[in-house]
């Protein structure tokens, strides 16, 4: 019975799988009666509740692996996942150590908890606890290198090829930009031939095992290097107790993977030159020079094709590696990339949405402060959208010293009302020593008399909010095109995006949508939005099985590069009538070869003529952007002392920001304001014809820092950084006087627009804020799905939302993680009877509504209010 039992779970799971619509933990909420749903809302079942790491810091006994998992239960946890630590004995891997974990399983198993597979001692993953380089140094990770030498044409050159192994040798003329593949000439350890006339630098790439960080990772690209790494961890675990697979352990985890590790990010494999040319039919030998330097207009191009492909073999090389050994082994897979919060993924995981595209539950970590990552939880949960997965994980609360019980509920809002749906709390302990702060075990002081609560809420949002399909009106392109098209190796920390473009405003044109506007959105991928996003008339449908969506209004956020394709499909959206919106930068640069010129006439094409070149409309740019986001250059003029230009981080000195008027203007005075405690030096320049002319120079404090000038007729002004705190310096507002004394940075055409005859409507806002934005939205005329009738700020957190549909069912999640107390009319579309479902206490009640009809449309009004710190479900009947 037990084998029939096993057998038929197994089999279940592989149909889940192959059917995502169909996963286990949405069917917690698809295969419900109404009754049910009630009860589970009012009484949380355990299996709806979370499921912390569990740090293993001290030697392990028995009777000590019991006492934490009995008491963790009755503090309302579902379930542990692993994690070995410092501290722990015996060693990891070791028979002893199997033995230990296997009574933890086995307790599970009899407690009816559940555990999940935590695949490395410590972090990241990717070392097998020291054991893949000592066994297998050959799956170590590995990285690209180039030694470059300089060669006056028409003489014969000769070098030594470097240590490595050999990739391949091109030649460029520093002139004309002219590149010629050397790779042929190679004799022995000697690169040697002659190249035409002109100056040329000649760069030879190797490949070289790296262990600059002394961590020694798994060569991530490589599914043969994960697969060795999978041998040593996965392989051994399910050797000690296979029968617990699919059954007690239901999904591993990995943690904080990264390429950034590697010296100077240069990540790089062996089959990455015979790969590339399989799929692309050329060697990508020529083009390597574009990940250091500028190669001419093939640039943004080149370095889309190397780190595009280097992004797939990643997602294909460890995710998918490991998600398919789960998939054979009953289990599912969860975990998260290392520096996820950063702009700019290149150096990391390549690119964030598709690191998830193999995966079964994308996840992110969230630590150190409240809202670090807030930015980017809807990418996360855009990525579970895109590719149809039902559930969404946060690792959170790690890291976060002094954190106070109310925390514990702010964070959950944020995150679910972005789309998270799976709560894995940061972290119970094995004893009472804590290595990391917040102590969430049972006995902790702080905050152990409050888990079951907490549990019993989490229960009830997770109960309601796991499966299912996301409704928003905005669609949003994920610009990783433009991302890897300004990316190179040298400049930068790749720990912190190295490259990030001021023009990447995505993250932070997302949290104006999501908690100053309060409209809903989905980031879509180029990928996805090639081959499953269809132009139905004037709308744009996501053809997934379970989670489809339907937008409205698509937004291309501030972008360089764009894929032709993509931009072919938002052409066809906008000649149906479909309304497209794009921020800070029109893309000028495909990511195919060759296709620049056909990416303008379409964007002329849809913003218009003078798209590129708009006369009064102004244009605001800057050196770099801050490295998480939230420091857009556009912030400097947005009228908001509390929001501010900051240059990426560790950057400050000929760090520069820049306003173009879009024609000439007197200019007499520049006026940086907000941050009178900090010092700084700084000088202004502005554009004479076509060159730089310096105006004047502060170095001081003050609220107000000053420089006049010869009242200068201008097209432009650019504050040029010279001296202070790096990481400290910014400049929350840029006044820029005219003769009469009018700050002409905030006057004028804050945005251009164009129309067709079949109702397209496109906007193009060089300086994005949230005002603009919120302007242009509602001159949209469109009937919203959510709409928050007047502007409610709040403070010391968000008010936001997620709307979903489960079996039918319509719910909406409001949640208030600020100190405020909301009391605002909010309008849903279409005719509701609702009832109140309130997470906090279980209890359900009527939600008294307003029905009125609008050109023929039906929308239904209720007045939302929430105490500081709570949040309600609305569910249709």
């Amino acid at each position: 019975m037990v084998k029939f039992k096993t057998r038929f779970l197994s089999l279940l799971f592989l149909f889940c799988v192959l059917n995502p619509e169909k996963d286990l933990k949405s069917q917690n909420i698809t295969h419900r009666s109404k009754s049910q749903i009630r009860l589970d809302f009012f009484n949380p079942p355990l299996k709806f509740k979370t499921r912390p790491l569990w740090f293993w810091n001290k030697p392990l006994t028995r009777a000590q692996t019991v006492k934490v998992m009995k008491a963790s239960k009755e503090a309302g946890y579902y379930g542990l996942g692993i994690l070995p630590s410092d501290g722990m004995t015996p060693e990891f891997m070791s028979p002893e150590y199997l033995a230990q974990y296997k009574t933890a399983v086995e307790t599970a198993d009899s407690l009816g908890m559940k555990l999940y597979l935590y695949d490395e001692y410590y972090f990241p993953s990717g070392q097998a606890g020291g054991m893949l380089a000592k066994l297998y140094p050959e799956a170590v990770s590995k990285r690209l290198d180039m030694e470059m030498f300089e060669v006056k044409g028409e003489q014969i050159y000769t070098h030594k090829l470097p240590k490595g192994t050999f990739l391949g040798a091109v030649g460029m003329e520093t002139g004309s930009l002219q590149r010629i593949d050397l790779s042929g000439q190679t004799n022995k350890d000697e690169l040697k031939g002659k190249l035409p006339s002109g100056e040329w630098k000649v760069m030879i790439f190797t490949l070289n095992s790296d262990n600059s960080s002394d961590r020694y990772l798994v060569d991530y690209l490589s599914p043969e290097a994960v697969n060795r790494f999978i041998e040593l961890t996965y392989e051994k675990y399910y050797r000690t107790f296979p029968e617990h697979f699919g059954t007690t352990i239901d999904y591993a985890f990995y943690d904080e993977p990264t390429l950034r590790w590697v010296e100077g990010g240069r990540a790089w494999t062996e089959a990455y030159n015979y790969k590339f040319k399989q799929k692309y039919g050329f060697s990508p030998v020529l083009y390597y020079p574009a990940l250091w330097f500028n190669i001419g207009n093939e640039t943004e191009a080149a370095r889309n094709m190397l780190l595009g492909f280097r992004a797939e073999l990643y997602a294909a090389g460890f995710p998918k590696t490991i998600n398919d050994w789960c998939q054979a082994h009953h289990i599912q897979l969860t975990g998260h990339v290392d520096q996820e919060e950063i702009v700019n993924p290149v150096a990391t995981c390549g690119d964030l949405m598709k690191a998830f595209k193999y995966q079964d539950i994308p996840a992110v970590d969230e630590i150190f402060h409240y809202g670090r990552s807030s930015a980017i939880y809807k990418v996360i949960s855009s990525a579970a959208n895109n590719y149809d997965r039902p559930i969404v994980a946060t690792e959170c609360y790690g890291a976060m010293r002094k954190m106070s019980v109310k925390n514990l509920y702010k964070e959950a809002m944020d995150q679910f009302a972005k789309g998270i749906n799976l709560m894995e709390p940061h972290a119970v302990w094995y004893t009472d020593k804590v290595d990391i702060q917040p102590d969430l075990s049972p006995t902790s002081a702080v905050f152990g008399s409050a888990l079951p609560a907490y549990n019993e809420y989490i229960g009830r949002l997770q109960s309601l909010l796991q499966g299912g399909r996301h409704i928003a009106d905005i669609g949003i392109l994920y610009p990783i095109a433009s991302l890897q098209g300004s990316y190179h190796f040298g400049p930068g920390d790749p720990g912190m995006g190295g490259v990030i473009p001021a023009e990447a405003d995505y993250m932070d044109i997302g949290e104006m949508l999501s908690t100053e506007i309060r409209r809903d959105f989905t980031f879509i991928h180029p990928e996805i939005l090639d081959m499953k996003c269809m132009i139905r008339k004037d709308k744009m449908q996501l053809m997934n099985t379970v989670n489809h969506e339907e937008f409205k209004i698509f937004i291309i956020p501030g972008s360089n590069t764009i894929h032709l394709s993509n931009l072919q499909k938002i052409k066809q959206f906008y000649d149906q009538g479909g309304i497209v919106i794009a921020t800070s930068a029109l893309p000028v640069h495909s990511a195919e070869l060759g296709k620049d010129n056909e990416v303008q006439q379409i964007v002329k094409a849809v913003f218009g003529d003078d798209a590129y070149n708009t006369i009064g409309l102004k244009h605001m740019t800057a050196s770099g952007n801050w490295n998480t986001g939230g420091f857009l250059p556009s912030y400097a003029v947005d009228g908001k002392p509390e929001t501010s230009w900051k240059p990426s981080q560790g950057k400050m000195k000929d760090e520069w920001l820049e306003m173009d008027f879009g024609q000439e203007q007197i200019v007499s005075q520049i006026k940086i304001t907000g941050n009178e405690d900090l010092a700084f030096a700084f000088k202004v320049l502005y554009l004479k014809g076509n060159e730089w002319v310096e105006g004047g120079k502060w170095d001081g404090s003050g609220n107000e820092k000053s420089v006049r000038l010869k009242a200068v007729n201008t097209k432009g002004i650019r504050i040029v950084l010279e001296s202070g705190a790096p990481d400290k310096v910014s400049i929350p507002e840029l006044e820029i006087l005219d003769a009469r004394n009018r700050n002409i940075a905030r006057e004028g055409k804050t945005f251009s627009y164009h129309t067709n005859n079949h109702g397209g409507k496109a906007w193009f806002i060089p300086v994005p804020n949230s005002t603009v934005l919120k302007t242009i939205l509602d001159e949209t005329s469109y009937s919203w799905d959510v709409r928050f009738e007047k502007e409610y700020p709040v403070s010391g957190g968000n008010l936001s939302y997620l709307h979903k549909q489960i079996n039918g069912q319509e719910i909406w999640f409001f949640a208030n993680s600020s100190e405020s107390r909301v009391d605002v009319p909010v309008v849903l579309k279409g005719k509701h009877l609702l009832h109140a479902w309130n997470p906090h206490d279980g209890q359900i009640s009527e939600c008294k509504t307003t029905v009125f009809s609008q050109s023929g449309i039906n929308f239904t009004r209720i007045q939302l209010k929430l105490d500081p710190v709570h949040s309600v479900f609305l569910l249709s009947e």
